[in-house]
């Protein structure tokens, strides 16, 4: 059986446009039962991948394709450090997966420069686990081919097949039907002879269908800000870049069998499991030698009797049984640190006269975060209720949603950095999408309209949250005729169709946080921009992975309001 090992989703940002949701059940209907992720240079989809091809009954095996530093990471010469290799690892085990994410982070964290890249001292610290493809026609080793320089590609084959070891390294060959393909596949085919290093075919897929290619090609334009009439602009030259079937993947190497044959066998040895709900809270110290246990009800008692007076204490009191049911609750749902955490930054947070909200949601109903000063709204006194807050029934991490001001929350943010260590705390990607008259737009220009043409098109959509191109044809008699009569307008929306709702560009949330126990690359991969570092996990991501994260304003740890002045939104 054949299985796709050389795959880029829509996390090829504005190159795939192979949707995560679609991909699985496509090779599902092609009768394949594995499937690979290797975007470019990074792993923003890998846990959506996972969980998308889980449903759909697909073994997923996750990898990178990885872009190869000319020198080293610290190497930055425009001259000579521009332009990068390519390299297809994928994650054998669960220490391979744990080591991807590694080589991942430090290709944006140390060795950013045009793209994410690694180099083979990188590679080398982190090859175990890892099986190693040789790349595309950009891979160095088929690169040196093209230019004739076979001793130099058999020197870069057997110093790869060094580090990832000769059972985990495979010479990648590909036949898209392209004048280079021809020739790097005989070097490929001597060099496998000469080294006892075996092939392995893939197809690189960045769309799923081939009737895609005129859409792929369009984004592509779009990333480029070229237009499709540009002589010199960055394409694929043909529509041989999609998930192709076995048959169709056979008939490609027809007189070497076992290039195919030979995926099954790197499928079947990838094996990585993901674990959700498992929580890696950051360890809080108490002061003298407490537990955390203690010191928590230490806290919420000082606090029971500030809220209420001293006769809150007894022990027929309605508040102290609201109490210790409550800490009953947090203490056997393992949520203690977690109350200590926010409790802490919110205290340093008042200590220091930066403004801090009452608090919102369901938290109110809590009388332990009343009593800790975390929120402001007593629970009693307006019957609030705890369990919609917390309830052992519906495990979740609890939503406590605080506002700070905005111009010194990073003074909170820089607390909790030097508190918990630099490399556990970090930023929290998003991702820009091409929304409908945005996608109209650019479609338009990638087209070589007018602006005005194009202007035309957007402007008849409808300005509503959400909107898509077929809710708009459905809702605009005029669009719709045009649509049905000009052939311009039916291009420009059956594209814009095509590539709505896929990533455009990462970014940093304008106020998520996240804090970990150990250092943030041993749970997920990070990501650097001019904005910092951050994980290359959205916040649903973070979250489902047991990570706490610091939410400045969706369902969250905590809520930035954007005035000064008006703390509660």
């Amino acid at each position: 059986m054949f299985t796709h090992l050389h795959v880029h989703t829509e996390y090829s940002l504005l190159d795939g446009m192979s949707r995560i949701s679609e991909l699985p059940e496509r090779v599902k209907e092609l009768g394949m039962d594995a499937l690979a992720i290797t975007d470019h240079g990074a792993m923003f989809g890998v846990i959506d991948f996972y969980k998308s091809c889980r449903k759909a009954g697909i073994k997923p095996i996750i990898g990178c394709e990885v872009y190869t530093a000319a020198r080293t990471l610290y190497d930055k010469d425009v001259d000579r450090d521009r332009y990068s290799g390519h390299l297809i690892l994928l994650a054998e085990t669960q220490q391979g997966y744990s080591n991807l994410v590694k080589i991942v982070s430090r290709s944006y964290v140390d060795g950013f420069y045009f793209k994410p890249r690694v180099d083979k001292d990188l590679l080398r610290q982190y090859s175990e686990g890892i099986i190693c493809l040789s790349g595309c026609l950009a891979g160095n080793v088929q690169r040196m081919l093209l230019a004739g320089d076979y001793d130099g590609a058999r020197t870069e084959a057997l110093e790869l097949r060094e580090i990832f070891g000769s059972e985990n390294f495979f010479l990648e060959i590909q036949n898209h039907h392209l004048e280079e393909d021809a020739r790097v596949i005989e070097g490929l085919k001597k060099l496998s002879k000469d080294m006892g290093t075996p092939l392995v075919a893939t197809n690189d897929a960045h769309y799923i269908r081939r009737e895609d290619a005129t859409a792929q090609d369009i984004l592509m334009c779009i990333q480029t800000q070229a237009k499709v009439t540009d002589e010199d602009r960055m394409r694929f030259e043909n529509d041989e870049f999609y998930v192709k079937s076995e048959d169709e993947m056979r008939a490609l190497f027809p007189d070497m069998p076992e290039v195919i044959d030979r995926t099954q066998e790197i499928a079947d040895r990838c094996n990585v499991e993901f674990e959700f709900g498992n929580y890696h809270l950051p360890e809080y110290i108490p002061p003298d030698g407490k537990t955390t246990d203690e010191y928590l009800r230490e806290l919420c008692y000082e606090g029971l009797v500030r809220r209420y007076g001293k006769e809150a204490m007894d022990e027929s009191s309605l508040y102290r049984q609201r109490l210790e049911t409550e800490l009953s609750v947090i203490e056997g749902m393992g949520y203690v640190e977690y109350f200590l955490i926010v409790w802490d930054f919110i205290d340093y947070a008042k200590r220091n006269g930066i403004a801090v909200g009452p608090g919102r949601g369901s938290a109110a109903g809590s009388i332990v975060a009343y009593s800790l000063a975390i929120t402001e709204i007593d629970p009693i006194k307006y019957n609030l209720i705890f369990e919609r807050f917390l309830n052992p029934e519906r495990v979740s991490m609890p939503d406590i949603d605080i506002d700070f001001c905005i111009e010194r929350r990073q003074e909170v943010i820089d607390y909790v950095t030097r508190k918990y260590g630099r490399d556990k705390v970090s930023q929290i990607i998003t991702f820009g999408t091409l929304k409908a008259k945005a996608a109209v737009r650019d479609i338009a220009r990638a087209l070589d309209a007018t602006y005005q043409e194009g202007d035309e098109i957007a402007k008849a959509i409808p300005n509503e949250l959400g909107i898509t191109i077929a809710k708009a044809l459905d809702v605009n008699p005029e669009l719709r005729r045009r649509y049905e009569n000009e052939p311009l307008v039916k291009q420009v929306l059956d594209l814009s169709m095509a590539l709505e709702g896929l990533p455009r560009h990462a970014s940093t949330h304008a106020a998520g946080i996240v804090i970990s126990k150990l250092p943030l690359d041993d749970y997920v991969p990070l990501y650097s921009s001019d904005k910092g570092v951050a994980t290359q996990f959205n916040m649903t991501t973070i979250e489902e992975l047991g990570l706490l994260k610091m939410d400045a304003r969706n369902d969250s740890l905590t809520k930035t309001s954007g005035n000064r002045n008006k703390l509660a939104g």
